[in-house]
């Protein structure tokens, strides 16, 4: 069984269009996730290690304040289209779009004010809750009234997140959960002694402003080969990487497939990662530098948390021999990605 509660988590500034954002706690026998209206922002996972401990293993705020400044989409859903859009631009029937621009010559994770910073409607159901909003056409630029359904269910060590949306006009639309994980619970200090697997077979090499160059590559050889687990602190010495920030290409087939793992062996703690979309990327918080302090006053360094974000391929809509990014009117976005947490 799983228990739901909802509590009020504070008030948006008035500049910030005023409004309620909620708190929903959904408690199993193994796990508990606090999931904000604002942002559909998980702002703490709760699971036990192998001495029974229960530990929060996603970084973010104590308060609702800490939200709404600057940060790097700790716990958020991020949309229209999460990851990056070359120079913020793409042609849709013909008709060019350009967007924000808002990390180097690009745009990223929906714009100057994407999902991830305006309040959804929620509705709580038996095992979680969805939550819902309109995107209104020409929002960050992009077109057509979007209606987005997130959902969130938890059932035992199981969380599922399933995303929907159906468009009045063709737009491109590739929706995640922007999650930093530490497995040895949030505010310790690396990531280096947890161990990671992919199942990817190839990933998206990127140029310098972190677009995919187009070249689908295999991983066999690289430090991209991820498909047997790597301790990460050892593998990026190995290899001399700075850290990743990668698409991997996943099998594309509709159904659902794990796609990824992580485990902390001092504690037990595992997740793995199962979805329906075609990519995952791999982000291991280069850009944490220790400059953000979150829960309990604590300051996130770089590769304090690592996230593994179910996507369609960066700039999918820029390059016609990846997936398909855009979402036709009277056709449905659908697809859900489920975290299952243990001890393994």
């Amino acid at each position: 069984m799983t228990e739901v509660k909802r509590e009020v988590f504070g008030q948006m500034p008035q500049e910030e269009g005023g409004g309620v954002v909620e708190k929903f706690i959904l408690k199993s026998d193994s796990v508990k996730v606090e999931i904000l209206s604002l942002g559909c922002i998980i702002s703490a996972l709760e699971m036990k290690g192998r001495d029974g401990e229960c530990s929060d293993v996603v970084l973010g705020f104590d308060t609702l304040e800490g939200y709404t400044r600057k940060h790097p989409f700790f716990g958020a859903v991020v949309g229209r289209v999460a990851n990056r859009i070359a120079k913020g631009r793409f042609a849709v029937d013909g008709k060019e779009y350009q967007l924000f621009l808002n990390n180097g010559p690009n745009s990223l994770h929906g714009g100057a004010r994407g999902f991830d910073k305006v309040l959804w409607s929620p509705q709580v159901l038996p095992n979680g809750v969805c939550f819902f909003r309109l995107s209104p056409d020409g929002e960050e630029g992009y077109p057509g009234d979007l209606k987005v359904w997130v959902t969130y269910t938890l059932s035992g060590g199981e969380l599922a997140i399933n995303y929907r949306a159906q468009t009045s006009k063709t737009t491109p639309i590739n929706l995640t959960n922007h999650a930093y994980f530490n497995l040895a619970g949030q505010g310790s200090r690396d990531i280096y002694d947890h161990e990671i697997s992919i199942e990817a077979d190839s990933y998206l090499p990127v140029d310098n402003t972190k677009i995919p160059t187009g070249e689908v590559a295999a991983v066999q050889g690289t430090g991209f080969d991820l498909r047997q687990p790597v301790k990460l602190g050892k593998h990026l010495q190995k290899f001399h990487l700075d850290g990743f920030d990668h698409n991997f290409c996943l099998p594309q087939v509709q159904a659902r497939r794990l796609a990824a793992r992580a485990r902390h062996p001092p504690t037990s703690r595992a997740m793995e990662v199962h979805t329906t979309q075609p990519g995952i990327q791999f982000y291991t918080g280069n850009n944490l530098d220790g400059s953000l302090k979150g829960k309990g006053a604590i300051a996130y360094p770089k590769h304090s948390a690592f996230c593994l974000e179910t996507q369609n391929w960066p700039d999918a809509i820029n390059k016609p021999h990846f997936p398909n990014a855009l979402l036709q009117p009277g056709e449905e976005y659908n697809h859900t990605t489920w975290l299952v947490f243990n001890t393994a």
